[in-house]
């Protein structure tokens, strides 16, 4: 509420006392209500009194807005003026919480109702991250419900946190050759209408390392958020700042590999979205979160499974039995993959720039502290263990060859 608020007692037919009203800031309507007497005096002593209480913020009035219109109202008046991905985090919060809490009234998601919601989520085994993100989510809303007078008071959320010992390294894992050709035999089984873009699309992110939001944005067209540059030395992408991630403009590398994949295209061709993903009939890229499902709808159907301790519950549309499903392939699995492949090749800073990582502790953290077993399985099979009870396997003519070696080296140097 604010100083311009101002309240008036004006004389109702029909009615005993007299009424005291204001125009409400937010809404534009009347408010009104008695005020308990019918003499002149008296009831502007308490109509004062009552815009004293409204200026102040003291008196809160009841709201009857409904979960739909403040839903709507935060999605074009504060989400539409944030990152797309903030705002694809909260449909995804708003619709869990419709389906498994349906509020009617705004004021009706009090702090028990918020309680209950997270536990039904946890009893449906969401990960601790996600459910985090989206009582994230939700608290800034209500928090915005508050500052705009929607609602008396937001409730507190209590932020789930991940319990001790858990490991918060990957949450997938990189998949291989013969994994990633499995996804590129199921996509067609996934995808029936044109199965070869979402195949090419697989082939783009095994080979770029993009985040899927940046794969189903790269456009040939110079005006695009991010785009191929073809006009240097070597080909490199573009982004702007308003692309995913992207908090200012960049040019960046691409792999060989990559530019091969990009260049295989005629000139003619190109134009518009490199994967020509679109949304329906709209000149727009499909949503990051309806391709994303899209992808791990064809990891599931190629069964690889890069998550096993990650499970959810899937009702078999055929047989009726509720089944456990482990965490198969994701679009952010392919760009573990890119990542772990090149991190055996290239130095951490030159990774980091491939990975568009923006602090080099994430990529040591994430992929070159992983290539220990590669590493290992490479000392291991030169050297055998220091027990000396796993020798590396060569073969007798090998075995010669090393001996004539040692025996040569031993010569020269006598």
């Amino acid at each position: 509420m604010d100083d311009s608020i101002k309240v008036y007692v004006v004389n109702y037919p029909g009615r005993t006392n007299l009424v005291m009203r204001y125009c409400d800031p937010f809404t534009g309507k009347q408010i009104a209500r008695s005020t308990g007497t019918d003499k002149q005096r008296e009831a502007e002593r308490v109509a004062a009194k009552w815009e004293a209480e409204l200026r102040e913020g003291r008196y809160q009035k009841p709201t009857r807005m409904t979960w739909k219109e403040f839903r709507e109202r935060y999605t074009r008046e504060k989400l539409a003026t944030l990152a797309d991905k903030t705002e694809e985090a909260a449909d995804s919060a708003f619709n869990h919480l419709e389906r498994e809490i349906a509020p009617k009234l705004l004021e009706t998601l009090d702090a028990e109702q918020i309680s209950r919601f997270m536990r039904k989520l946890s009893e449906k085994g969401m990960k601790a991250t996600t459910l985090s993100s989206h009582m994230a989510s939700i608290r800034a809303a209500l928090n915005w419900g508050e500052r705009k007078g929607f609602l008396r008071k937001a409730p507190d959320v209590d932020m789930p946190k991940a319990a001790k010992g858990i490991d918060c390294s990957m949450r997938g894992r990189p998949i291989t050759g013969e994994e990633f050709e499995r996804l590129l035999d199921a996509t067609p089984k996934v995808r029936k209408l044109e199965p070869e873009k979402w195949q090419r699309l697989l082939r783009g992110l095994w080979l770029s390392g993009l985040r899927l939001g940046e794969a189903l944005q790269l456009s040939w067209d110079e005006d695009a958020a991010i785009t191929v540059r073809l006009d240097g030395k070597y080909p490199r992408l573009r982004l702007l700042a308003e692309g995913p991630k992207a908090h200012r403009d960049q040019l960046l590398p691409i792999t060989p590999d990559f530019a091969e994949f990009l260049l295989a295209t005629p000139e003619a061709k190109r134009k518009g979205l490199v994967f020509g993903i679109y949304s329906g009939g709209a000149d727009k890229p499909l949503s990051t979160q309806r391709a994303g499902r899209y992808i791990s709808a064809i990891g599931e159907k190629a069964r690889v499974v890069t998550n096993s301790s990650s499970t959810r519950k899937r009702l078999n549309k055929n047989t009726g039995i509720v089944e456990i499903v482990s965490g198969c392939a994701t679009a952010h699995d392919l760009r573990r993959s890119f990542g772990t492949r090149w991190s055996q090749k290239v130095m951490p800073r030159v990774l980091m720039q491939l990975m568009r990582h923006t602090s080099i502790t994430t990529t040591m953290k994430f992929y070159v502290e992983n290539n220990a077993d590669s590493v290992s399985a490479e000392l291991w099979g030169q050297l055998g263990n220091t027990l000396g009870n796993t020798p590396p396997e060569v073969t007798p003519r090998e075995s010669q060859a090393n001996e004539a070696d040692c025996h040569n080296s031993l010569s020269n140097k006598a």
